[in-house]
């Protein structure tokens, strides 16, 4: 893009007119407090606040040009445009160069594992001598480098600059976790993505999204050629065989049958691994992955139909998978020589909570004592439900997650309205919840605690105060004695 003709550009990108002065940006920034002299700033209207408010100050801080909605008065040039958020992703796109273009971006969406898939593309590119780059719900990473991050998606300026310095530390493949909402509000518009992947749908975030055909359509939106190049879906989930059926880019299906075109037989799981086999048109290798979950299986294979299409070969697909580190918050086990198994998930969910309660049966559990919590803020709907997966364990304790602004106590109220009769005991301080559980285990147990995975703060009433379930585990069973009751 040309110097003196940088605005004129983009409002060209921006089908907008524009006949004012050239001007050169060198950024883009939809936070008025980030703005640096040489900014563009987007003035995007957002659920609390409209960035119109702050366009003063972000001219005050070197602001070089706006894009706004509605003309300011304020004496520096200003791109009108329908929607400043669609803008958003356009104009940052834009100025740093289109970064998804000489990357390989593979796009992961879904309701539950998209983190693991994004570590295990992660884990099987670097194995296969790929630098590789990961942004998603715990983080950024351009290799081994952490990089600032506030959400599973960035609003689309952070997420193009990222990409760029992504590409500044030598990144080739970016596993990208897309959240429905960053679909839906066009954080993603302007990517190109070698792979879209899907791996499952189930009810969460309607508190977002109209109704579950609604929350189906963003994802699937993914799977078009404005944004992919081909698909990799999972097709034992109603959701996924919809999609594939559908779906208007090419789909390579993801399952446990033959008919896939990646598929695993022989799985086998325990409380530290995964074994299975692992098949791909006419290659096959034997997997054995330090995470353990039949879901998990599926993840691997969803990682590694990603992996096969955008040119790794079957064996370092493997390799890659052998030498996962652990993900962080994802059926992590906390270690420690105890009688019993304590396991922190991020499942948050029902089919999440359903399917880890299920898994710590797999694996010859004793019993399974749960403990479980809803966020506030967020989908209603789904905390009856939750309550009723909560007490598929033989022992439910069900206490706070993320109050946020809610009372801990409806939500828990909310949550038991759905549990099943059983053996369940409500418990509000989630500290106070896993030592219950935890002087309640015995030899041949699986405790889980679900909901919080690797956030390490508890937020409520605007505040966010230390919280980490796995370290919070180990205080409490150090002032339980080592070994539990």
């Amino acid at each position: 893009m040309p110097p003196d003709a940088a605005l004129a550009a983009l409002a060209a990108a921006l089908g907008v007119p524009y006949d004012g002065p050239g001007v050169v940006v060198d950024d883009v920034h939809h936070d008025s407090r980030a703005v640096r002299p040489g900014s563009l700033f987007v003035a995007v209207r957002g659920e609390h606040f409209d960035g119109h408010d702050y366009a003063s100050a972000a001219v005050a801080a070197g602001a070089s040009a706006l894009v706004v909605e509605a003309p300011l008065p304020l004496a520096v040039p200003q791109l009108v445009v329908p929607s400043s958020r669609r803008a958003l992703a356009v104009v940052a796109a834009e100025v740093h160069g289109h970064p998804s273009k000489a990357l390989t971006v593979i796009g992961v969406t879904g309701t539950n594992g998209k983190t693991t898939v994004a570590h295990m593309i992660e884990a099987i590119a670097r194995a296969a001598g790929r630098v590789p780059g990961v942004i998603g719900t715990v983080g950024a990473r351009a290799d081994h480098d952490p990089l600032p991050v506030t959400r599973t998606t960035p609003e689309a300026s952070d997420l193009q600059r990222i990409l760029r310095l992504m590409i500044e530390r030598g990144v080739e493949v970016v596993a990208l976790e897309v959240s429905s909402h960053a679909l839906a509000l066009g954080r993603v518009d302007g990517l190109a993505f070698a792979a879209a992947a899907f791996t499952n749908l189930s009810q969460d975030h309607l508190d977002f999204h109209r109704d579950m055909a609604d929350y189906f359509e963003a994802k699937a939106s993914l799977f078009t050629p404005a944004r992919s190049r081909i698909g990799v879906v999972w097709v034992e989930d109603e959701w996924g065989r919809l999609l594939a059926d559908r779906s208007p880019i090419p789909v390579r299906t993801v399952g446990t049958s033959a008919v896939c075109d990646v598929w695993a037989s022989a799985i086998a799981v325990d409380t530290r691994a995964s074994r299975f086999l692992i098949f791909a048109g006419d290659r096959s290798g034997e997997v054995v992955m330090p995470l353990p979950g039949r879901f998990n299986v599926a993840n691997a294979l969803v990682a590694a139909a990603c992996a096969i299409e955008v040119g790794i070969d079957l064996g370092e697909v493997v390799r890659g998978l052998e030498t996962l580190p652990p993900v962080p918050g994802r059926l992590e086990v906390v270690p420690g020589d105890r009688p019993f198994i304590v396991i922190v998930d991020y499942a948050h969910s029902p089919n999440a909570i359903s399917a880890v309660v299920a898994e710590a049966r797999l694996v010859g559990a004793r019993r399974v004592i749960a403990v479980v919590g809803a966020g506030g803020d967020r989908d209603r709907e789904k905390r009856p439900l939750m309550g009723a997966a909560a007490t598929g364990a033989d022992l439910a304790v069900i206490t706070s997650d993320n109050p946020r602004s809610e009372d801990p106590d409806e939500i828990i109220a909310q949550v038991m309205a759905g549990a099943r009769p059983g053996a369940v005991v409500v418990e509000p301080d989630r500290r106070a919840a896993i030592r219950h559980a935890l002087a309640a285990a015995g030899p041949g147990d699986v405790v889980l605690v679900l909901g919080k995975g690797h956030e390490q703060g508890q937020e409520r009433g605007g505040r966010i105060e230390p919280f980490d379930d796995r370290v919070v585990v180990a205080e409490e069973w150090r002032s339980l004695g080592e070994g539990g009751s």
